[in-house]
């Protein structure tokens, strides 16, 4: 009997390329790698090296030098010498066809920028028809401008019109542009459909949303990885899907809470991200309108991050974009748990780096400046959880009184002994 060999399925390697420029020290362009690098695990693939170059912007040819690009083609090539081979190269921001087909022809591996690893990421979290839609929409947005390179293996035909025209000439396509052109429409018209289609999703959620009765909405909202889903799991008692993997949640989960005697919605939205491509932002109109509908924002921020305040303000520059920065707000600093700090020498004078910044004083810093609209929490440790839900009461009962005066849903409450308090 013939023996079949189980063969186990290889992970894919990545190298990572970023820039060091003026408005980006390398300070920053490693946490961006360490960003692109948890992106590229959450995609399944295996970070084995990184380069970095200094330079005033990126090159419109090939992104990085002519040198550096040598550099990584020489990495590339030993490793396949060593039989380690290199699946792909990610590039830290997003590049245009003429350099994605540069550093094609010179690296001959795939090519990788950080906005289709995240629509690769999208696609491979999409479950409902809803953000499959929006995903692939994004994608045909992102592969239009692209076309391009992905016919450059058919040659544009020099035709003729009359005798002896050359190339230039007005007459015969060649098959690379026709089937250029074949492909955009292809493309154009399915996107058209997908529009369609998401105008329909569009009204039924806006019904959704009418149907949900006289309720105040509140929206989670925050960086990628905050923990967001862990907290609406913990608030409604729910079973919302939670990683410790970027974009974990891709679709809006609500979900009806009530803390003592009063009934809201809380919404689990898609996280953001820096960098976060626009189309993406544009084809998850309809997942983000349940934020912009949102009475209550409640920014979730993991402190433990070391750049948390950078990812605050990412957040904050998004909402502002979806016209959400009037909204009342509430910031929950989660993760106080995993908090980490250096104490300094007693005989240190230099000044203290945010490195240095014990958790007390953190929220001493924050609070004072933001009174009763923060409070720290571990969502995983149960740590803060009653407090606030006693903030989440105040502020949702103060909004439900001011929409609803007339609402009964604010049902009696009662003690143990039976007698309304």
């Amino acid at each position: 009997m013939k023996e079949f060999i189980k063969s186990e399925a290889k992970t894919e390697t990545a190298v990572l390329v970023a820039l060091i420029t003026k408005t980006q020290d390398e300070r920053k362009t490693q946490e961006y790698l360490d960003e692109l690098e948890f992106l590229a695990e959450t995609a399944g693939a295996v970070t084995v090296k990184r380069f970095t170059q200094r330079l005033d912007g990126p090159s419109s040819v090939t992104y990085v030098g002519k040198g550096k690009l040598e550099e990584i083609r020489s990495y590339i090539v030993a490793e396949e010498e060593a039989e380690r081979e290199v699946g792909m190269v990610i590039f830290d921001d997003e590049l245009s066809a003429k350099q994605l087909r540069n550093i094609e022809k010179e690296l001959k591996v795939k090519i990788l920028d950080r906005t289709s690893l995240i629509l690769d990421i999208f696609a491979m979290r999409a479950q409902t028809a809803n953000a499959k839609t929006q995903v692939e929409l994004a994608q045909y947005r992102y592969m239009l401008p692209r076309l391009q390179r992905l016919w450059t293996h058919l040659e544009r035909q020099g035709g003729g019109s009359g005798g002896g025209g050359g190339k230039g000439s007005v007459g015969l396509r060649g098959p690379g542009e026709t089937q250029l052109e074949m492909d955009r429409r292809i493309i154009l018209n399915r996107m058209s459909l997908l529009k369609q289609r998401l105008a329909e999703i569009d009204k039924q959620k806006t019904t959704q949303r009418k149907n949900r009765g006289r309720l105040i909405r509140v929206a989670l909202v925050g960086y990628t990885n905050v923990g967001k889903s862990t907290l609406i799991n913990l608030l409604a008692k729910s079973e919302v899907f939670a990683e410790n993997k970027l974009f974990a949640t891709l679709d809006t989960t609500v979900r009806k809470v009530i803390i003592e005697n009063l009934p809201f919605l809380l919404a689990d939205t898609v996280g953001f991200i820096r960098k976060l491509p626009t189309d993406l932002v544009e084809s998850f109109k309809s997942t983000l309108d349940e934020t912009r509908e949102a009475d209550l924002l409640v920014h979730v921020v993991d402190v433990s991050h070391p750049d948390f305040e950078e990812q605050y303000d990412v957040v904050n520059k998004t909402l502002m974009d979806l016209g959400c920065q009037d909204k009342p707000r509430l910031l929950v600093f989660n993760k106080m748990d995993a908090y980490s700090w250096t104490e300094k020498e007693t005989d240190d004078l230099t000044p203290c780096t945010k490195e240095n910044i014990s958790l007390d004083q953190l929220m001493a810093t924050w609070m004072a400046r933001l009174g009763e609209d923060c409070i720290f929490i571990s969502a995983r440790e149960r740590m803060h959880i009653e407090e606030l839900k006693e903030l989440l009461y105040k502020r949702v009962k103060e909004l439900h009184v001011q929409k609803y005066p007339y609402n009964d849903f604010l049902f009696q409450q009662y003690n143990d002994e039976g007698e309304a308090d």
